[in-house]
């Protein structure tokens, strides 16, 4: 059994995926997609997946698992990347995490909360009460339950606030009380980051992307999500380029506004990315510009996983 993970994070457009492919042609591997957006089926153009032909090539895991009508939490996707972590370890091979999502990715490295899952029919009576009563006064409820939670969380951020009654409810406990009981990854793990050291380099990167994705047919994605009955409202269509290009087919906004909304929102999303990622102490960062090609950087990378866990060595082709 192989005792390694790697895991290659940073923020969006910095290359992650491409290297991580590049790293299948030296080691036994698989990836496993720590993106909360690539998850959904039918939503392929605006969270960049990568295309079919070369996922049957290369295994993806995580991709493609739930439809955009389902609430996917990242429990979830903990219990999900664990199993597969621990299939891949196995048989050997090593799991690549690669994604942006740094809850997702915290989920594995330092352990979250689980959560008792999805009481379906609370979270109707509390959808119920918000109707009835306003958001105001339950999220009065939730600062009288568990005052702390509700210090974190915006009084209108109606999703947290239901899940922090729900898991109050279903546990008795209030759930700033239960994220305290973490279940970090134990075995041996590699963190690599990559980033653009010049932030204009980022932001030309990333809106190059959305220009592709509109010449690709993000418009005509959305069209098509929204005609199979998915609706505005859903945390799958609140995605990054779905919600504008939304915006646009109802007539909110004109389509240069929504792409330009597009890639405005995804400039402010990287940076937050970056934020995040710079409060994890393991990571080793990488800087594009120092490598004249990706396959020098996922070289780089190899040597740095011989360096810091030796026995995937064995699983070198």
């Amino acid at each position: 059994m192989l005792d390694a993970l790697l895991i290659i994070a940073g923020p969006t457009g910095t290359g992650k995926t491409k290297t991580a492919l590049l790293l299948l042609n030296r080691v036994k591997a698989e990836i496993i997609s720590a993106d909360s957006r690539q998850i959904y089926r039918g939503m392929d153009i605006g969270t960049d997946k990568v295309s079919r032909k070369i996922r049957k090539k290369y295994p993806h895991h995580l991709i493609d698992i739930a439809d955009p009508g389902k609430v996917f939490t990242v429990a979830d996707f903990k219990k999900l990347a664990e199993a597969v972590i621990k299939d891949l370890q196995e048989k050997n091979k090593l799991p690549i995490v690669v994604g942006g999502s740094g809850l997702y990715i915290k989920a594995i490295t330092s352990g979250i909360f689980p959560g008792p899952g999805a009481n379906w029919q609370l979270r109707k009576r509390l959808l119920l009460k918000i109707e009835k009563e306003g958001l105001q006064n339950v999220y009065t409820e939730l600062k009288r339950v568990d005052p702390l939670y509700a210090s974190k969380i915006h009084p209108n951020d109606k999703r947290r606030l239901i899940r922090a009654l729900e898991v109050y409810y279903l546990t008795g406990k209030p759930i700033s009380e239960h994220q305290g009981e973490t279940y970090p990854y134990k075995g041996k793990k590699l963190m690599v980051g990559l980033r653009w050291r010049e932030r204009s380099t980022l932001y030309k990167v990333i809106e190059d992307r959305v220009d592709r994705m509109i010449e690709k047919g993000l418009v005509e994605e959305v069209k098509d999500l929204l005609g199979r009955g998915y609706d505005e409202d859903l945390p799958a269509m609140q995605a990054l380029g779905y919600r504008q290009i939304v915006a646009y087919l109802k007539g909110k906004v004109s389509f240069d506004e929504a792409i330009r909304l597009i890639k405005r929102d995804t400039r402010r999303f990287a940076k937050r990315q970056l934020t995040w990622f710079k409060k994890e102490k393991d990571i080793i960062w990488l800087d594009r510009e120092d490598y004249p090609s990706l396959k020098k950087l996922a070289e780089k990378i190899i040597t740095i996983l011989l360096q810091e866990i030796p026995q995937v060595k064995e699983v070198l082709k």
